[in-house]
């Protein structure tokens, strides 16, 4: 006991005094990367700093895993495919609160603490919102002393980096792991066995009617564990990765028989499941890697959670009251059968015990109300990889039909719309359904979005079972997204009202009067200055540009996508060109348009808005008459690096989908906490953001999802293009010469997804009401240092129910039934 205390309390060696700090550092230079402090480089001195601060952590993990091991905590499991964590450095070390102190220590030896932070790499384990939502939530579990542990891969080169040729997006490896990663530790002494394809024999042993799967293909689950420190440190739960390895990595008579390439064939044939986050599955090959990937994470996940339980003692019938398992989307959604499977074939549970553990233990989160994007794997790729688990989706959904036929007799078309088997060629499994049926607690993740889920997308499971339905608003941890990402606008707000918001996101509610108060207004208009400026010597400095920042940051940040409207925006951009070029010496105030996010490898009309964007961005950067008044950038490989920079700076958050198809979003609540107004349509979490701060501090424009759904099959593209002399104007420049840089009919794809296609995602409807948001915008900008400003701060005074704290707290109390686990010195700080 004696010795846990000193390793995070008192030895030397673990000291959080500069002094300590600084023999640390000296030594990790010295015997982990083998140089003196003075012959290191910058990126010796972040990974000596990284392992030191590392070894400040460790111990904290250890004894939060203890803690919650000893005292037979319940535990939440949270399965996603991808984290979108950013750079670790930093926010460790604010979440250790020795912010001051190491950069004091660093000072002490000469070296530059911002120099170490820029040698920071994102690692590769996320692409969008959903990896982003989960990193936010596990940073909350861990502030709230909520028992949890993170399941996902260790993808080797995540998603791909973004480069601009040309305007045009291409994909390079992202070598996020050529150097390391300090963070992570390897546990090869548990690897776990995962298995595919074979067959199933149905037999009798032991007077028992028992499903063997045999004759698989076996590789192994290497886990990495990182630490996932919360605010103060007091808790430090884990985040386990899992690589794919060959079970037989080099088959040694192949190669002395000169078979060169079988000897490995298993090795680089296991390792290509963890190499890339979301293989393009457009074509077979792509499709059934990306199956494999996810029952891989899934059988690692749930292998690794049935140990931890195991090592309790308690009886199988426990398990929910210690094991909760929370599916991000329908990626894990196989951990349904495969739960099940090994409760039934490994632990030798019959199956109605099994099924009722599996529902208990399992919830949902539902992320998409787009159909097309709710999982349907084919089944004859479902037999060839996992018969075993094809056998108990028959067998869970045989029961399932006979819940539904015996609720509602008579009702075949209820019958075939709820089947987890969809009757197409080839049939499918419908995933979202296994995950609904499959669980206790299905919930949305804004109120338009659970109420859309209910009403349109789940109908028939809202009417069967409504009490499983529940509503979970997004969040975002302040630590990182106003801490972190704004220390000048962070510091206004502590001096202002204090500590604690921190921890307390509702407590920026004491700045509204403070909206009122000129001072006040003045000095947060400084803070966003300094933003601009920050984020303009870094755009210049990485990538060239020159920046205004005395114009209007306008921001769009967050995947490229049809339904995220990027194209509707690109649309406005040449409405207002060619305002300018009618008009050269109209006084309007200076705009700066920032786009940033990717496309899916194999989406090409995502890629193509991309190009749209960058020809937009060439003719207008370059005409004398408007670039002192408009300006156009996109900004490659968006990440959380970039996001923390680029929010602070935003003056205007682009948030513009079509109404009912953003399931949430939570880029709208980290611009929203910076202090950025929003422009938006009421979709998602929009709707909660204008209920919290007011509609005289938002731009509120187009149709509601009503709307949009009372209007589909009677919208006409062609309408607008007929009546609207702007719209016409501003597609005529795109489809002719204005930016086609002599490759004639390069925005053709465009053309046809507006016209041929009818417009999917109705751009050119809300086109004129989007105009008449952005030119209210632009008037009140005029008064920067009174109505604008005061927009701002109202912005950051509301946010706080945006917090994911909140969000967790809710989860815990209302899915999960989780309760915090703190120590002794923890329960007596909290009374």
């Amino acid at each position: 006991m004696s010795n846990k205390k000193s390793a995070v309390d008192g030895d030397p060696l673990y000291g959080t005094d500069a002094a300590s700090l600084q023999a640390s550092f000296r030594y990790h230079l010295c015997c982990d990367i083998g140089v003196s402090l003075e012959e290191s480089r910058p990126r010796d001195r972040y990974r000596a700093l990284a392992l030191t601060m590392r070894d400040r952590i460790i111990p904290r993990m250890v004894a939060t895993r203890e803690r919650q091991d000893a005292s037979h905590a319940k535990r939440v499991h949270y399965l996603s495919m991808e984290y979108l964590l950013g750079p670790a450095l930093e926010a460790n070390v604010i979440n250790l609160g020795l912010q001051r102190v190491v950069q004091e220590a660093m000072t002490g030896l000469g070296v530059d603490w911002h120099e170490i932070v820029e040698e920071t790499v994102d690692p590769g384990l996320g692409n969008g919102g959903l990896g982003r939502l989960a990193a936010c939530f596990l940073e909350s579990l861990a502030t709230q002393d909520l028992p949890a542990i993170g399941y996902g891969l260790r993808y080797e080169h995540g998603i791909f980096q973004q480069q601009v040729e040309n305007g045009y997006q291409l994909e390079a490896p992202d070598n996020w792991l050529e150097a390391g990663d300090p963070w992570e530790i390897e546990r090869p002494e548990d690897a776990i066995p995962v298995h595919f394809g074979g067959r199933i024999v149905k037999c009798r042993e032991a007077g028992r009617f028992v499903v063997r799967w045999i004759d698989t293909h076996e590789i192994r689950g290497i886990p990495y564990d990182r630490p996932v420190v919360g605010y103060d440190a007091s808790t430090v739960n884990t985040l386990r990765l899992f690589r794919a390895a060959a079970a037989e990595e080099f088959d040694f008579d192949d190669f002395n028989q000169g078979d060169y390439w079988n000897a490995v064939q298993g090795k680089i044939e296991a390792e290509n499941l963890t190499k890339v986050l979301y293989p393009d599955d457009s074509f077979p090959e792509g499709e059934a890697l990306r199956l494999r990937q996810q029952y891989f994470f899934v059988a690692c996940s749930i292998y690794d959670m049935l140990e931890r339980f195991k090592r309790l003692g308690e009886p199988w019938d426990r398990l929910p009251d210690r094991a909760a398992v929370q599916l991000n989307d329908t990626h894990p959604a196989l951990a349904v059968p495969e739960l099940l499977r090994l409760l039934i074939d490994r632990e030798g549970l019959v199956w109605e015990d099994a099924w009722a553990l599996t529902r208990r233990t399992i919830a949902y989160t539902n992320h998409t109300l787009m159909p097309e994007a709710l999982e349907r794997w084919p089944l004859p790729l479902l037999e060839r990889l996992l018969p075993r688990h094809v056998d108990l989706i028959y067998t869970i959904n045989h029961a399932f039909m006979k819940e539904v036929a015996a609720k509602f007799p008579g009702d075949a078309g209820r019958l075939e719309r709820m089947s987890l088997i969809e009757e197409t060629r080839p049939q499918r499994v419908r995933m979202a359904h296994l995950s609904v049926v499959g669980s206790h607690t299905v919930n949305g993740v804004a109120e338009l979005h659970t109420r859309l889920l209910r009403e349109r997308v789940l109908t028939d499971f809202a009417e069967m079972h409504p009490e499983r339905f529940q509503s979970k608003t997004n969040g975002v941890t302040p630590r990182r997204w106003l801490l972190k990402a704004n220390p000048p606008l962070a510091n206004l707000i502590t001096e202002a009202i204090g500590d604690g918001w921190q921890r307390d996101l509702s407590r920026l509610e004491q700045l509204k009067p403070l909206a009122d108060d000129r001072s006040f207004r003045e000095q947060a208009a400084q803070a966003k200055r300094e933003a601009k400026l920050r984020f303009a010597d870094y755009a210049r400095r990485q990538h060239g540009f020159e920046l205004n920042p005395d114009a209007i940051f306008d921001v769009q940040a967050k995947r490229i996508h049809e339904y995220k409207r990027q194209l509707m925006n690109a649309l406005h951009l040449v409405i207002l060109y060619n305002r300018l070029r009618a008009n050269p010496d109209a006084d309007v105030v200076p705009r700066t348009f920032l786009f940033a996010g990717k496309a899916a490898p194999g989406y090409k009309l995502a890629k193509r808005i991309i190009k749209l964007i960058n020809a937009i961005g060439e003719v207008v950067n370059r005409d004398p008459v408007v670039r002192d008044k408009l300006q156009v950038f996109f900004l490659p490989n968006h990440s959380v690096s970039l996001a923390e920079k680029l929010m602070p700076a935003a003056d205007i958050s682009e948030q513009i989908s079509l109404a009912g198809t953003e399931a949430s979003g939570t880029g709208n609540m980290k611009f929203m906490a910076n202090g950025a107004l929003t422009v938006g349509t009421m979709d998602g979490a929009n709707i909660e953001i204008v209920d919290a701060v007011g509609e005289d501090n938002a731009f509120i424009f187009g149709m509601d999802a009503d709307e949009v759904h009372a209007l589909r099959g009677h919208y006409d593209a062609h309408h607008h293009y007929r009546h609207e002399s702007e719209t016409r104007g501003a597609i005529d420049a795109i489809l002719g010469e204005v930016f086609s840089q002599n490759e004639p009919g390069i925005f053709e794809p465009i053309r046809h997804a507006l016209f041929d296609a009818n417009d999917r995602f109705m751009n050119l409807a809300d086109l004129g009401a989007f105009a008449d948001a952005q030119e209210r915008a632009a008037r009140l900008y005029r008064d920067q240092p009174a109505t604008w400003t005061r927009m701002s701060v109202m912005n950051t005074a509301c946010c706080g129910r945006f917090s994911s704290d909140r969000t967790i707290d809710e989860y815990a109390r209302h899915i999960w039934g989780l309760a915090p686990c703190r120590d002794r010195a923890q329960q007596v700080s909290a009374k």
